[in-house]
């Protein structure tokens, strides 16, 4: 499925329910009320409960989740609580009869994940993973024009997270900032890795890797190398994709992809450098409100979402094989 950059707006009757409002949840109540779906949020936050009613007047405020569950106005969830508690919730919302929004990363191990999909299934409802750069415009043009095989054959592909960001005590640094790459690469390449192996440092807590170097690779030949930090002197989120026909980077904090039509023939190893330009740059449409309307277009056509539960099942099960090395 591919998204529709133009339906800005989405007239439907459906309502969501957000479960938490912190730091990332309230960026989704932002989003959802801005689309008019916004019915009701749970946080048993006060201060953050105040600040809500001021916001979105006419949104039902719940200090439960357990509460915004019965309320038969609400027909899906979007959960941005703490990771550790995504299944239990997600898992309650599902039996509740809702559709499921669930920010990344969708469990902490792959059997909650996978239990997740099955009751989805069985229950008939939709279940989406807020994997955010999968909903990047600049994302979608990569994927078409790797598909279209303008790239000709991928040889290896290089991603990039680094910053001084902020630390965890539970999740590393991959299951942090990298889970976003990792669902990118499985979304390009459309296959899971059959090698990974995995170098990481604990530096600032025992345990907890806060810098980690990827590599995978895939039975189709490609090769993957993702370096992710949270203890690094500069931001930095670049994703290069060397092919056959040239070579495509992805600069992601300026929402470019510049093609380096750079090559070397195979028969006689002989380099071609015939220059670069930008031939594709995003313009200010967010990735979260094409990726919360996505999610919305998906309640009301029943379709299966970009990044539904296999995709983040697979994403939880590469990022848990990582865990052991």
């Amino acid at each position: 499925m591919s998204l529709d950059s133009s339906n800005s707006s989405l007239a439907t009757p459906h309502k969501v329910g957000l479960i938490g409002a912190g730091n990332w949840g309230k960026n989704l109540a932002k989003n959802f009320h801005a689309m008019g779906v916004l019915a009701a949020v749970a946080e048993p936050s006060e201060a953050l409960v105040e600040g809500l009613a001021k916001d979105y007047p006419g949104v039902r405020l719940y200090k439960g989740h357990n509460d915004l569950l019965a309320d038969p106005a609400i027909d899906a969830v979007a959960i941005a609580t703490p990771v550790p508690t995504h299944h239990a919730v997600a898992s309650q919302a599902i039996a509740a009869g809702k559709d499921v929004f669930i920010e990344k990363p969708m469990t902490l191990t792959s059997r909650e994940a996978e239990d997740l999909v099955k009751k989805a299934d069985a229950s008939d409802r939709v279940l989406m993973v807020g994997h955010l750069l999968l909903y990047q415009p600049a994302i979608q043009f990569i994927k078409a024009y790797l598909d279209d095989g303008k790239l000709g054959k991928i040889y290896s592909i290089h991603q990039e997270r680094v910053k001084l960001g902020r630390a965890r005590y539970v999740e590393n640094v991959t299951w942090s900032l990298g889970v976003h790459d990792v669902a990118v690469l499985l979304y390009l390449i459309g296959e899971s890795p059959r090698i990974l192996h995995a170098s990481g440092h604990c530096g600032l807590t025992s345990e907890v890797e806060d810098d980690v170097y990827l590599h995978m690779d895939f039975v189709s030949g490609i090769k993957a190398h993702l370096h992710n930090s949270w203890l690094w002197p500069e931001n930095r989120r670049y994703l290069t994709i060397v092919g056959e026909k040239g070579m495509l980077v992805h600069h992601e904090m300026k929402g470019e992809v510049e093609l380096h039509r750079k090559t070397i023939d195979s028969a006689d190893l002989q380099s071609q450098d015939d220059g670069a330009e930008i031939i594709f740059k995003a313009d200010d449409q967010q990735p979260l409100r094409l990726e919360l309307e996505h999610f919305v277009e998906c309640i009301e056509k029943r379709s299966i979402p970009i990044s539904d539960g296999r995709n983040g099942l697979e994403v939880i099960t590469a990022l848990e094989r990582i865990m052991m090395f």
